[in-house]
């Protein structure tokens, strides 16, 4: 199984292109899994799901 690479919706938008409300939206209807939060209160997602099909490096 792949490292999950766990970003804030920011970086995920910075890295995709899907805007954070529309990622949010993904998120309450439980399309995409909730990775908790980060220090500062923003929502964390796994990068390899928003993009499945995508080489992501293994940090």
């Amino acid at each position: 199984m792949a490292t999950p690479v766990i970003v804030d919706l920011y970086a995920a938008e910075a890295a995709t292109g899907i805007k954070p409300g529309t990622i949010r939206q993904r998120l309450r209807r439980g399309k995409l899994t909730h990775h908790g939060y980060d220090h500062s209160g923003r929502a964390l997602v796994d990068l390899r799901e928003l993009l499945p099909n995508a080489a992501l490096p293994v940090a």
